[in-house]
């Protein structure tokens, strides 16, 4: 769902809403600047290269911090080829890429684009933007009390996560079948059904590579803590598709259980079949 004006403390009116436990909930500060980059991305109606934000110095080190610890726990747990080359689309590591550069890179490779948002958006409508190549997502940074685990995606999240991703041909592809998967459901559970998969694949999936689990999903590829849980209190479990799809998930917290998929050279192979099974063609 989009963040709309509400109130979510006594005298308090945020474009962006917050629970109450979020790191970020009671510094106005952080709040209004989450205002700010949210008005932005509403304001933007898809033609031309989507506006940079102006990221402070704060928000610089923020970036500079978490992306110095990911690239350090990628080398051990995440995917070769994210290892060998981000998915070539050359991040920096020192300041925020905008979303303007990542799509020039994004659309020659696989054609696909990042497009703004203010906030979460509902499941659905977030999985069918993928089948015609639209990747939504947020561009403010998490809040830096906490830099090494977000409760909701950010700009972290989406570019060192998705969109490395995305520059990859087999995974874009994939993204795009579970977004025409999406458009073909019929029912509110299979909807539902879908949503968990890509949760628990593109979000948090691991495959097996060299006989070990490795880091794929995006969820994971972001998130320091999350990365740290693998070889530790995360319970690895093989890709058991029942499990998948009737299990709900708590995306406020650190997954519990994850699940280790299939090597990438069969991964298409066991995905597709159950995204037809869901939303028949």
């Amino acid at each position: 769902m989009h963040a709309n004006p509400q109130p979510d403390e006594p005298g308090a009116l945020h474009l962006v809403a917050l629970d109450p436990d979020h790191p970020g909930f009671r510094d106005q500060e952080y709040r209004l600047r989450r205002d700010a980059i949210a008005r932005q991305a509403l304001a933007y109606r898809g033609a031309g290269p989507v506006p940079d934000v102006d990221y402070t110095e704060a928000e610089q080190g923020v970036w500079r911090e978490v992306r110095g610890r990911l690239d350090e726990l990628h080398t051990r747990l995440a995917v070769s080829w994210v290892q060998a080359d981000a998915g070539g689309l050359n991040l920096s590591k020192e300041r925020v890429p905008t979303f303007a550069d990542v799509n020039t890179a994004l659309s020659t490779r696989t054609g696909f684009r990042l497009r703004p948002v203010a906030g979460l958006v509902e499941g659905t409508e977030f999985l069918r933007q993928l089948g015609g190549g639209t990747f939504l997502a947020t561009q403010y940074l998490r809040h830096p009390s906490r830099p090494h685990y977000t409760p909701e995606p950010d700009a972290l999240h989406e570019l060192v996560g998705h969109a490395v991703m995305l520059a990859h041909q087999d995974y874009a592809e994939l993204h795009r079948s579970f977004g025409l998967a999406a458009h073909r459901a019929r029912t509110q559970a299979d909807r539902q059904r879908l949503d968990r998969l890509y949760w628990r694949t593109m979000e948090f999936g691991l495959v097996e590579e060299a006989g070990q689990p490795r880091a794929l999903g995006a969820g994971l590829l972001s998130s320091v803590g999350e990365l740290e849980r693998i070889d530790g209190e995360a319970r690895l479990e093989p890709f058991e598709i029942e499990a998948v799809l009737e299990q709900g998930y708590d995306p406020t917290t650190y997954q519990p259980t994850l699940w280790v998929l299939p090597p990438r050279e069969l991964l298409a192979a066991t995905l597709m079949p159950i995204l037809e099974s869901l939303a028949p063609g």
